[in-house]
């Protein structure tokens, strides 16, 4: 159980921190938060 709260913890600070580059730095930033998203939604489905 720790496991998966420190991956998913993870998981929000990645994307949290891409959000922040791409309102300061570079709109392609979002590129990083959706690789993100649709790898949380494929472990959703998969359980992996």
């Amino acid at each position: 159980m720790i496991l998966e709260q420190t991956l998913r913890g993870i998981a929000g600070t990645f994307v949290l921190i891409s959000l922040l580059l791409a309102y300061l730095h570079s709109p392609w930033w979002l590129l990083f938060t959706t690789v993100m998203g649709l790898n949380l939604l494929q472990s959703a489905f998969s359980n992996w």
